[in-house]
């Protein structure tokens, strides 16, 4: 059985890690390149570095910070945010991402997953989807979701997730806005859908506070990695602690 991951998200603002609630109210969470230095000591198992207002502002994502932080650890490093063409993607890999993460400009370019995957290979292709509830079993897309709550468009999530594995998307990765920075438990309704519908990897987002969380979006979300970040940027829990408590639960983590 593959291994559960564990992977600590930088949400990047004006060269600073900072979270929010719901995409709102942000607040500052320290220095990447440290937090990404004692996150690779502490044994996370992949990084996820988004430069949130890259897309908004419509501009490249921070590359200097990108060599920064590749240069500091020796784990899967997965970079998002301002992604707009098969020639940033590049960019991105060469600076030391090992994966690249596309929002926005898969919505409005519906044939940048299947350029990137065939140019690069769907091992590096991760299409990040901000998905925020309608009704019961229903999820709407949103873009440029990185601050201020993002722009609703008329695409159903979980179809949509569909839609871009089979463009060529080696991964999904999920954030249920509604749940996002609660630390209240992932959407696991969401994370499941889209676990159900693809048949590759899902990383769950949004609303990691305790590791029992973790814990039901394995199990009962069916996802394949799980994303936190509040909960490891403000020292409420460590990473190690966390897979100490998967493990203790029969879940497959890389100790």
């Amino acid at each position: 059985m593959l291994t559960k991951r564990i992977i600590p998200c930088f949400d990047v603002a004006d060269g600073r890690v900072v979270k929010g609630i719901r995409f709102l109210n942000l607040r500052d969470a320290g220095d990447p390149v440290e937090l990404a230095r004692a996150y690779n000591d502490e044994g996370a198992d992949e990084l996820v570095f988004l430069d949130i207002r890259a897309s908004p502002e419509r501009r490249d994502t921070a590359i200097e910070m990108v060599r920064s932080i590749a240069n500091e650890v020796f784990i899967p490093f997965t970079v998002g945010g301002g992604i707009r063409s098969p020639e940033d993607v590049r960019q991105m890999l060469e600076s030391g991402a090992d994966k690249v993460a596309i929002n926005t400009a898969a919505v409005e370019n519906a044939d940048l997953v299947r350029e990137a995957a065939e140019r690069f290979g769907s091992q590096c292709i991760v299409v990040a989807i901000d998905a925020k509830r309608l009704a019961a079993g229903s999820w709407q897309v949103h873009t440029y979701g990185g601050v201020g709550g993002g722009t609703p468009v008329e695409i159903d999530a979980v179809e949509w997730a569909g839609r871009c594995a089979e463009a060529g998307a080696g991964e999904i990765l999920i954030t249920g806005m509604d749940a996002d920075g609660t630390q209240e438990g992932y959407d696991l309704e969401l994370t499941r859908a889209v676990s159900e519908a693809v048949r590759v990897p899902v990383v769950a987002s949004g609303g990691a506070g305790e590791p029992e969380h973790m814990y039901e979006v394995f199990v009962k979300g069916k996802a394949d990695a799980a994303l936190a970040a509040s909960i490891f940027h403000f020292g409420t829990h460590r990473i190690r602690d966390v897979k100490q408590y998967l493990a203790e639960r029969d879940i497959p983590v890389r100790l």
